[in-house]
């Protein structure tokens, strides 16, 4: 319990630090951030996921992009949160698998990678993993995914994502 707490704390933190009123001002070119890619922790670079056939993927939520899929045989915990905002839709789901959290980070990674997103964040927390991958301008279309060991052997996931415009 402990540890979904700090996933999750972990999975907040993240969610606001894309929340700022810069999207709301215009800016010119040389203001606009760069996403700076980051290497991925090894273990997270390492763990090779396993083919799925596009078609096999159920979109975590309604209108939700191709890189925000469920990962295979996932348990949803309820129903995905979701909303519009200037930077498009978003949203944050939770459920359970019977892969490990490497297993997971190494399909999400997987998925941004074939969106076109770049690695931005990556990170070891004991058993937990998370990563983060962003693309379009300043960084507006997102994903982030947190993966910790949970109660009876099974991985609790948290998968946030924005689609940008």
């Amino acid at each position: 319990m402990i540890r979904r707490m700090a996933a999750s704390a972990a999975l907040v933190c993240l969610c606001l630090a894309g929340c700022d009123d810069r999207s709301n001002a215009e800016q010119t070119p040389d203001q606009v951030d760069a996403v700076a890619p980051v290497e991925a922790p090894e273990s997270v670079a390492a763990e090779a996921p396993t083919p799925v056939e596009p078609a096999a993927l159920v979109p975590a939520a309604p209108g939700a992009p191709a890189y925000a899929a469920l990962y295979p045989g996932a348990a949803l915990d309820q129903p995905a949160t979701t909303a519009d905002g200037p930077d498009g839709q978003g949203g944050l789901v939770t459920f359970t698998t019977a892969a490990s959290p490497d297993e997971v980070v190494g399909f999400y990674r997987a998925r941004a990678e074939e969106a076109g997103l770049t690695s931005v964040m990556g990170m070891d927390q004991g058993d937990a993993r998370a990563y983060g991958a962003a693309g379009g301008q300043a960084g507006a279309i997102n994903l982030q995914v947190v993966a910790a060991p949970g109660e009876g052997g099974e991985t609790s996931v948290q998968l946030s994502w924005s689609a940008g415009q």
